[in-house]
């Protein structure tokens, strides 16, 4: 099977870019959406929004607030440039899992669309010739589209702690070495597929096995196991990526392990995949989401098939069915790992493609008021042996923000809007991927604009009711005006006498 590669990094049509970046920045203009700032300045306050995360959602929002005159809004990243998001580290596919031409953080504007950019840096030919969308052009995309979009962001900056003020809430920041602190009215976490506490490794990989001989798909360095047997615990999609990766990187065996007795070779969510669904799946009683979504993790996620022919491709590739893990422990330099059936395998290195925790009150800037958090297993009924990370989820507002779980205990919440991958559960949808965007960010743009202008509302009654200027001076018509006896205009009938 032949993949699709991006084109060589030298190739780009570096002045078509420019010229592209140009018109898009002209479409706005055109459209009367040049980011005049509406709010009004809130005194102690530095920001409106501070959006943590520059991937393609946090670059998508930063232009929806901007479109929609939403000024002081500040986009930071803990990476360093070029490798915010997940397209340059944890993203191992070789292409991307959606449509060629998805609608993607451009949020309708044809400029600043993928196929725009790769026609302006490769030509027509070579787009229509292109199958699927490799990620690493997608990534080299993105990176365009914050330089075409003006988009500014602080990368190397982490945020450390969210600590909630009266009417604002202060950010703890650190950069390298240095702290320090800023004040914001919303906040907006972007964080993705990792923003709900992290990776999630099981027991039987963290507790039975020392740090340097396991890692998980989200971080770990193919090259560095060339040469090496590896034992991945997992059978979606990322354990696939991730097995595909270390072949090409020159792994001596890869052994993929699933408790199941075959794979996953369907999706539970094909149904969900039509507009409606995208747009008002959030607006369903909470009884009609959690049956909705327990039916879909009931089914494992199935790993897509390019994922699973780059694989099997290689002879050195064997997949394990029926093979869950008992244990998993040190010998000598490696592992041994005992299955469920009982079978022993001895390898160098264990790669956990489990997938990532989805518990807000997981994430370490919130420490301060975590428990105070509405998870859905506080809104409905969780059966014992439920899905963990369906229940820990959070439970979300239709403007994706934080809820309490006690009403009137922690307010603030309602200013923190969380859009990280567990947000899932709420939505129906994976949230931060490239198809969500269309739908996910003018909502959350529109709740962020209804909720500043709801609390700023006797600084915009004033505004309503000051008195009227003058626009329209008297002597622009008063030549015209008729005075004295001249008023009266003659009957239809003596005109026609006269005449």
């Amino acid at each position: 099977m032949t993949t699709p590669q991006a084109p060589d990094a030298s190739a780009p049509d570096a002045g078509a870019l420019a010229r592209l970046a140009q018109a898009a920045r002209r479409e706005l203009e055109l459209i009367g959406e040049t980011g005049a700032d509406w709010v009004l300045p809130a005194d102690g306050t530095d920001h409106n929004v501070v959006v943590i995360g520059a991937g393609q959602s946090g670059l998508s929002i930063a232009l929806g607030l901007r479109r929609a005159g939403i000024g002081r809004v500040s986009v930071v990243d803990a990476a360093p440039r070029g490798e915010e998001g997940v397209w340059r580290g944890p993203a191992r596919m070789s292409v991307l899992r959606t449509p060629k031409v998805p609608p993607g953080p451009e949020l309708g504007l044809p400029g600043l669309s993928f196929q725009a950019w790769y026609e302006a840096a490769y030509g027509t030919k070579a787009y229509s010739a292109l199958p699927q969308v490799p990620r690493a052009a997608w990534a080299d995309y993105v990176d365009w589209f914050r330089t075409a979009a003006a988009i500014e962001v602080r990368n190397d900056v982490r945020l450390v702690r969210v600590e909630p003020q009266e009417g604002r809430l202060r950010l703890h920041f650190s950069e390298g070495d240095r702290r320090f602190t800023e004040t914001t009215r919303k906040l907006v976490l972007a964080t993705g597929i990792a923003g709900s506490g992290g990776p999630l490794v099981p027991s039987v990989i963290r507790d039975g096995l020392p740090a340097h001989l396991h890692a998980h798909t989200h971080a770990f360095d193919p090259a560095a196991l060339t040469g090496r047997r590896v034992a991945i615990l997992g059978s979606a999609a990322s354990a696939f990526d991730a097995a595909g990766a270390l072949l090409e990187a020159g792994a001596r065996e890869v052994h993929l392990f699933s408790r199941g007795e075959d794979l996953a070779r369907g999706s539970a969510m094909k149904p969900f995949g039509f507009f409606g669904a995208w747009e008002h799946f959030h607006a369903l009683p909470d009884a009609d989401r959690w049956q909705v979504m327990r039916h879909f993790r009931r089914r494992a996620s199935f790993p897509p098939l390019p994922a699973v022919r780059r694989a099997v491709a290689f002879p050195n590739f064997r997949l394990h069915l029926g093979a869950g893990w008992r244990t998993a422990t040190a010998l000598g330099e490696g592992v041994r790992i005992t299955t469920v059936p009982g079978d022993v395998h001895d390898v160098d290195f264990v790669v956990a493609g489990t997938g990532y925790l989805a518990d807000p009150r997981l994430t370490p800037a919130f420490a301060d008021f975590a428990p105070s958090i509405a998870r859905w297993a506080d809104r409905v009924e969780v059966a014992d042996g439920e899905d963990e990370a369906l229940a820990a989820a959070p439970y979300l507002g239709s403007g994706f923000e934080l809820v309490e779980r006690e009403a009137g205990t922690a307010p603030f919440l309602g200013n923190i809007h969380f859009l990280a991958f567990s947000a899932m559960t709420s939505t129906g949808r994976p949230v931060g991927d490239i198809a969500s965007l269309r739908h996910n960010v003018p909502r959350l743009v529109s709740a962020i604009g209804r909720d500043l202008f709801v609390k700023d509302r006797a600084l915009h009654l004033a505004r309503f009711l000051a008195p009227v200027t003058e626009d329209l001076p008297r002597e622009a018509y008063a030549d015209a005006i008729v005075e004295g006896p001249a008023r009266a205009i003659a009957p239809i009938e003596a005109e026609a006498a006269a005449g």
